[in-house]
């Protein structure tokens, strides 16, 4: 009689776990995504409720890598592949950024020992296949990189100059923001960049456009500089914030709609952020900011910008010149400065060839400084932009 009654209590947990919506969505809640798709495929009602349980997942995460391991793969890839069965978001968009020298393979030692076997476009494509296949991708190589350790947005965010290390940013669909992917590549045939290319790009004519980062790329060919300028002075509006830097190339720009790759032109990529609930806010630390305490004068200006700090994410876009080197040997300098005055936000960014940036708030109509008929500045050499974006409230 007792085995009897365990069977029928079993068939009647059973029968609320089947039938009662808000008890299964209570428990697939505990899934990561992974198990959540799998689990979708169950019947109809789980369906539902994987999606519903899905679509309040709006938290940016992401997965950090800061140590080296064998040479046939970057630690990033193991990383992603590693933490991705764990990650409790379906990501729409990812932007990774990766340390140049480990990346591509050009790892040598003085000794001149043999390079790391791989390459830049087998790492991009081990990366990429990680991900869903409807999945907007852009991916960075570049000297230098800033990340915050995964597990917590209070972990102390890191500078790494030296060895190999990455970071993958995985956005979800989030209500009431946008975000996607252009590139705009230098044509050597027409020294005149047409500006209607920023419309089709989701860059003007476009009220809810509040956060561009820029990345540009093949600094060093001829017209690069000038190539940039034409990207990025019409987009210099009070309204907006510009910030990103130049680095060493980008290895990875995948959406539905864009299939460009990377070529051996200059050019510009980047990402765009549109959505009236978006606060955004950028300082900049120029060359004068050479110790503990005027980098933390710098980042009182950026908390003064009153940017809520939760759903927010730091980036740091830093010359290679600065770091350790700039601070007479001390470490971590602006990453800690970063730490001290925001607590909760993870940091993310890296050391490159050049900045973009200014000192500028945008949160509804108001920016920091008066409009008037002189536009910042944007270009930069030795100096670190210090950018928050703020994706709105989190149910």
């Amino acid at each position: 009689r007792s085995g009897g009654g365990a069977m029928e209590a079993t068939g009647k947990g059973a029968f609320v776990l089947a039938n009662l919506a808000e008890v299964v969505e209570r428990v697939l809640g505990f899934l990561p995504t992974k198990a959540l798709l799998r689990a979708a495929c169950v019947c109809r009602l789980w369906r539902e409720c994987a999606r519903r349980t899905l679509r309040a997942r709006q938290r940016v995460t992401w997965v950090s890598a800061l140590e080296a391991g064998p040479a046939e793969t970057h630690a990033l890839v193991r990383a992603l592949a590693r933490e991705l069965e764990q990650v409790h978001v379906l990501p729409q968009t990812v932007l990774y950024i990766a340390d140049a020298e480990t990346f591509s393979g050009h790892e040598e030692s003085h000794e001149q020992k043999k390079a790391r076997k791989r390459n830049s476009k087998e790492t991009a494509i081990a990366l990429e296949k990680l991900l869903p296949k409807r999945c907007q991708v852009l991916g960075l190589v570049t000297p230098g990189i800033v990340v915050t350790p995964m597990g917590s947005s209070s972990n102390q965010p890191q500078e790494i100059e030296e060895g190999e290390a990455g970071f993958a940013l995985l956005f979800p669909k989030i209500d009431g923001v946008k975000i996607h992917t252009f590139h705009f590549s230098k044509d050597v045939k027409n020294r005149v960049f047409d500006e209607s290319k920023f419309a089709e790009a989701g860059l003007k004519n476009n009220p809810d456009l509040r956060v561009v980062l820029l990345f540009g790329y093949n600094s060093w060919k001829s017209g690069a500089t000038r190539f940039l300028h034409q990207i990025v002075n019409p987009l210099n509006e009070k309204s907006i914030i510009l910030a990103g830097g130049q680095v060493e190339s980008f290895t990875s720009l995948t959406s539905e709609n864009n299939s460009a790759q990377p070529g051996d032109a200059c050019g510009v990529v980047g990402l765009a952020f549109s959505g009236p609930q978006i606060q955004s806010a950028t300082v900049l630390l120029d060359q004068d900011v050479a110790d503990e305490r005027t980098a933390e004068a710098a980042m009182q200006r950026l908390k003064a910008a009153n940017i809520p700090e939760h759903n927010t994410i730091g980036f740091m876009f830093a010359c290679v010149g600065r770091g350790y080197r700039h601070y007479k040997t001390k470490r971590n300098m602006e990453a800690d400065a970063f730490r001290k005055f925001f607590p909760n936000v993870p940091l993310f960014g890296f050391f490159g060839h050049g900045e973009i940036g200014c000192d500028r708030i945008v949160t509804g109509n108001f920016v920091l400084r008066e409009c008037n008929d002189i536009k910042d500045d944007l270009l930069h050499g030795y100096t670190t932009v210090m950018t928050l974006i703020h994706l709105g409230s989190t149910k």
